[in-house]
């Protein structure tokens, strides 16, 4: 059998080398089940069913460099799950140090325990990162949406030109979007993410049981809500949130953190595609910031690729689907799945890895996107006016009834389009427009300039809204 090395991302570039991947390795896995270990051990030393020293021990010894994670991961074929095979090598280390310390590894504790609260310590760690990233794109867009607010560029709609806007407006949509749904992922992180506490199916009888044994030893009497104060110990150990009840069949948690990671990622997914479309050769509105080697291909030189939107838009498309494994993860049966739990473990550690990626990548894109003002004005004028022809008609209805201007206005346009000769000339062709409007008239009408609506008024908005790029947001985004 050949060895096998670790998960280099050779088929992931995009949370290669990132501040997620380093949040959602296996070492990192390994210590936040070990890290879950020692909170518990120390809520219950906290609670007086535990000596302290042993407690220190443990938290001491609970350090992932000192076991094997490919040997972790061999021997969890046995158990389904890696957190036997985690406990007996932790345990073995502890006994050598302090065979009584060992005793007090995992006292009363269930695998999904210990596994589940690491998830949740792995996901705030690996949010901590992401939402950082998250606020510098925030940052980058709001001066963007600021420096532009009045760069005229065409609007497109079902690919085509629609009418005017401005690049302002188009950043401002993107930061509002950003912000939302950073906004979002931050309630996640700071009243989402619980730790796990419910012993073997639900009821923390384990737990209990050591407690009421330990008490019976000293003559004393069990304190009440023992279950209640041990969780809240614990999570105040783990600095995660202590839940109404165990949650191993109820996953709710898990399922929700995913929605929120796809929806972050679909958001910078839709930056990413319109980076893609506006640095089109023909288009050149936008172009990504230049690096050494990036953007290169291997066959033609003089080409250079968004390759940093290509980047976030791979990992927008694959997010969803592995949230979609885990809101259907939520079909768990009985007090403890036998598969469902199970296949959420790689699912999540992707979208977390993969939604931090695409955030890390997206505060490279936007902090040196280059923006083509000329460009985007040059592009306004393909059309010889017919991007201002919703004003046009407007206005001559007016003059011409409402049905016979959009009429004379539809001629014009499809003219206009087969002859190439200038929208204005055609309509001034027209007695019964000529009769109205002066040639000046006409074009002043077609001056993509003055048709940008409400354009800078929400781009104000959007930023006035967002001082503080992510905290000023409502709940609502839009």
């Amino acid at each position: 059998m050949r060895a096998v090395t670790v998960d280099a991302g050779i088929l992931s570039p995009v949370r290669a080398g990132t501040p997620a991947e380093e949040t959602t390795c296996d070492h990192a896995w390994l210590q936040a089940m070990l890290d879950a270990e020692a909170a518990l051990v120390r809520a219950q030393a906290s609670l007086g069913n535990v000596p302290v020293d042993a407690a220190r021990t443990i938290t001491r010894m609970a350090r992932a460099d000192h076991l094997d994670p490919r040997e972790i991961a061999v021997l969890s074929r046995g158990a389904a799950n890696p957190v036997v095979a985690v406990v007996q090598a932790f345990t073995a280390l502890v006994a050598a140090e302090d065979p009584h310390a060992a005793d007090y590894v995992h006292r009363g504790s269930t695998s999904q325990d210990i596994f589940d609260t690491a998830l949740m310590l792995v996901a705030a760690r690996t949010l901590d990162v992401l939402l950082a990233d998250l606020e510098e794109v925030a940052g980058y867009l709001h001066a963007l949406a600021g420096e532009h607010r009045g760069t005229l560029m065409a609007a497109r709609t079902l690919a085509l030109h629609a009418v005017p806007t401005t690049f302002g407006l188009k950043a401002a949509g993107w930061l509002v979007a950003v912000a939302s749904a950073t906004d979002r992922l931050r309630r996640v992180r700071d009243e989402g993410l619980v730790v796990q506490l419910g012993g073997a199916a639900g009821t923390l009888a384990g737990y209990v049981e050591y407690e009421r044994l330990h008490r019976e030893e000293r003559g004393e009497a069990s304190p009440d809500a023992y279950a209640r104060r041990l969780t809240a110990r614990f999570a105040t150990e783990t600095d995660l949130v202590a839940p109404v009840l165990p949650w191993h069949a109820h996953r709710a948690p898990v399922a929700g953190l995913a929605g929120e990671l796809a929806l972050v990622t679909g958001v910078l997914g839709k930056l990413a595609v319109d980076v893609q479309s506006l640095a089109r050769t023909e288009t050149g509105e936008l172009a990504e910031p230049a690096a050494a080697g990036r953007g290169v291909s291997s066959a033609m030189p003089q080409k250079r690729n968004p390759a940093l939107a290509t980047l976030i838009r791979s990992a927008a498309l694959q997010v969803p689907a592995y949230a979609g494994v885990l809101t259907q993860s939520m079909l768990s049966e009985d007090e403890r799945s036998a598969g469902a739990w199970h296949a959420e473990w790689q699912p999540l550690r992707e979208c977390l890895r993969l939604a931090g990626g695409a955030a890390h990548t997206a505060r490279e894109l936007v902090s040196g996107l280059v923006v083509s003002p000329e460009r985007m004005r040059a592009n306004l004028g393909l059309t010889g006016g017919l991007i201002v022809s919703e004003r046009l008609a407007a206005v001559l209805a007016s003059a011409l009834g409402k049905a016979a201007a959009k009429e004379a206005v539809a001629r014009a346009s499809a003219e206009s389009t087969a002859t190439g000769r200038p929208l204005s000339g055609l309509l001034a062709a027209r007695p019964e427009i000529a009769s109205r409007f002066t040639a000046r008239d006409l074009e002043a009408l077609l001056d993509p300039a003055a048709y940008t609506g409400a354009a800078r008024e929400l781009t104000d908005r959007a930023l006035a809204a967002s001082r503080d790029p992510v905290r000023a947001v409502g709940r609502d985004g839009f």
